[in-house]
């Protein structure tokens, strides 16, 4: 039990050292994330579409 307490307390000091940041550079981030994972996707659906157009002239 005396670990668990220790753990806490130790946990507890540190995360009173943490800079937690601002709610603007959440949203910034957040943001940027959104972002990213949007161009990465239709991206992705690009390059599908085109394999997928490719294979099937191929196989006509």
């Amino acid at each position: 039990m005396n670990k668990f307490t220790q753990y806490f307390s130790e946990s507890k000091t540190e995360l009173k050292k943490v800079i937690w940041p601002t709610k603007k550079q959440t949203l910034n981030h957040t943001l940027l994330v959104i972002g990213f994972s949007l161009g990465v996707a239709i991206f992705l659906g690009a390059v599908d579409f085109g394999l997928n157009k490719l294979v099937e002239v191929i196989l006509k």
